[in-house]
């Protein structure tokens, strides 16, 4: 390891992860990646992207204009803390296996269904006008999410639409789960 060197402890599939290493990404910090497994021990999660932009501002990920950046923040809270918790290891396991998919796909279908609405305010080329902000950060790894648990794409046009944009993007493309260190072989792209 590097002296001074970031340490991003990762779980290939987390949300959570996702978004910090998108982050990373844009940001051109070059950091280590030690592995940890969610599923094992109850695992762990480190929230570091507001932290990240107070310390190394550019590129920015939350607009100047305080307007857009409330509604950067809306959208990433809607999608971090009111889609994904829902639809999480710890949550589905709780159900239970009989319902795990009818659980996700209902949370994150009540969750898109705001989530369409507030776009339609706010999208220009991403969630909030033609920069990337922390709500595409937010927004990338729960579409994932979402085709995993087999949600209708179709019903959300505009929440794909931006998907897609950003996954041609080189920080989304590196950050990818199936381009992580502790990616199974299977699922790796």
């Amino acid at each position: 390891m590097q002296a001074g060197k970031p340490i991003l402890y990762s779980y290939f599939r987390s949300s959570c992860s996702w978004r910090v290493r998108i982050a990373l990404a844009l940001k051109g910090i070059d950091y280590e990646t030690v592995p940890i497994n969610l599923i094992k021990d109850g695992g762990q999660q480190l929230a570091i992207i507001e932290y990240l932009e107070e310390t190394r501002p550019t590129p920015r990920l939350l607009p100047q204009d305080p307007k857009k950046r409330a509604s950067v923040r809306m959208i990433s809270d809607l999608i971090a803390g009111g889609i994904q918790p829902l639809q999480n290891l710890s949550i589905l396991k709780q159900v239970g296996e009989e319902i795990q998919l009818t659980w996700a796909q209902n949370a994150i279908t009540s969750g898109f269904n705001a989530l369409e609405q507030i776009l339609q305010s706010t999208a220009g080329i991403y969630c909030v006008g033609d920069e990337v902000t922390m709500a595409d950060l937010c927004l990338v790894p729960q579409v994932a999410n979402a085709e995993r648990f087999k949600v209708d794409l179709t019903l959300y046009p505009t929440i794909s639409s931006i998907s897609k944009r950003l996954l041609v993007l080189e920080a989304f493309q590196v950050s990818h789960p199936c381009r992580q260190p502790d990616t199974p072989t299977e699922l790796r792209a």
